[in-house]
């Protein structure tokens, strides 16, 4: 298995700061303090070998599950992974959907995928066609990667077409991985989650990005219970127990997690008119936009987007994700829902940086 990196991670990490930060992908962080625990509610170890019980019970009831069917994981990122790797084996042909999160695509290459891809188009909203994914399946497939709500268009894929995705898979004897970690941030009339959608379904999401508490490291996987052991023994080379302080915070922030939701529906819902006044104002930009999520993907209709990045970063004090680590280097990602202010600010930056240059080739 050769070396893998992820360019997006690296960038994120190192190069996404700014005064007038579009970057994030989440809301804004939950303080601790607002989740009202005292130190004398925590305690350094636990009795967690394959899970804290009452964690595992919190992430199940949310989902109507049974307990058995819940791996934690540190994070949505590493559930992919843990996901992937108790999926497929080296050779394994994996179909991604295009433009897709790099970090999937590079977790797949890293665990040896014969990666296929199918085309959402952003001429037809980017929506998940399951024909596309026809065109490309084969006998040979043994996972689909989705995101949904889609990163980084936000788009939400109905039940009903993940249904005919699970169909498809089906045939082939694959299994539907859905990474959900946006969906609570379909504020209203929330889909139900895929992992009721068949056997087929395996499910990953996270107390990240619609919750802002992405420091406690809360990831979860939902699979069939026989395939969740799997996936709690074959985590055994990865980690040993997870930090039990996080699990204690993490049960306490799923008996908040309405007021939590809510306390960041606010902010998104006010950036989110923000970005619709300022793509009605715009002839160099547009957007798929949508009713949901906390990302929009915005595509520059004329020259470099990477170079027009570097401008705005360095001129305007702002910064986006660019679009090439989604495979499309003309767009570039905004994230909603951390300050409404400051997204605000961010948006007039952008809009001066597009006014004053005409050509963003040179």
């Amino acid at each position: 298995m050769r070396l893998q990196q992820s360019a997006y991670m690296h960038w994120a990490k190192l190069y996404s700061s700014a005064r007038f930060n579009l970057a994030s992908s989440g809301v804004a962080s939950f303080p601790l303090r607002d989740l009202g625990v005292t130190i004398e509610q925590l305690e350094i170890n636990g009795d967690n070998p394959y899970g804290y019980a009452p964690l595992r019970i919190a992430i199940a009831n949310k989902y109507g599950v049974d307990a058995e069917c819940i791996v934690t994981a540190a994070g949505t990122s590493m559930a992919n992974h843990l996901a992937m790797a108790a999926l497929i084996k080296p050779g394994d042909e994996v179909i991604l959907e295009h433009p897709s999160y790099e970090l999937l695509t590079a977790t797949a290459s890293y665990l040896g995928a014969d990666i296929k891809r199918f085309t959402r188009h952003e001429e037809n909203n980017y929506a998940l066609e399951p024909a596309e994914i026809r065109r490309v399946l084969s006998p040979e497939t043994r996972l689909i990667v989705l995101t949904n709500l889609h990163n980084p268009t936000s788009v939400l894929t109905p039940n009903s077409v993940l249904r005919e995705v699970g169909d498809l898979a089906w045939s082939v004897g694959a299994h539907v991985l859905v990474d959900e970690v946006y969906l609570d941030a379909a504020y209203d009339n929330t889909p139900q989650s895929a992992c009721h959608l068949g056997p087929e379904f395996v499910v990953t999401s996270s107390l990240t990005k619609a919750y802002g508490l992405s420091g406690l490291r809360c990831g979860w996987i939902i699979a069939q219970p026989a395939l969740a052991q799997a996936m709690w023994r074959l985590n055994d080379l990865f980690a040993a127990t997870a930090v039990h302080p996080a699990e204690l915070l993490s049960v306490v922030a799923f008996q908040k997690l309405p007021a939590i939701r809510e306390r960041a529906r606010k902010i998104v819902d006010a950036d989110r008119a923000l970005l619709s006044n300022f793509l009605a104002q715009q002839t160099k930009v547009s957007a798929v936009q949508t009713e949901f999520g906390t990302t929009s993907f915005l595509r520059l209709k004329n020259g470099d987007a990477d170079r027009f990045l570097e401008r705005l970063r360095t001129d305007y004090e702002t910064s986006a994700v660019p679009g090439r680590f989604f495979g499309m280097p003309d767009h570039f990602r905004v994230g909603m829902g951390v300050n409404t202010e400051m997204f605000g600010e961010g948006l007039r930056q952008v809009a001066l940086a597009l006014a004053r240059s005409v050509d963003f080739s040179s």
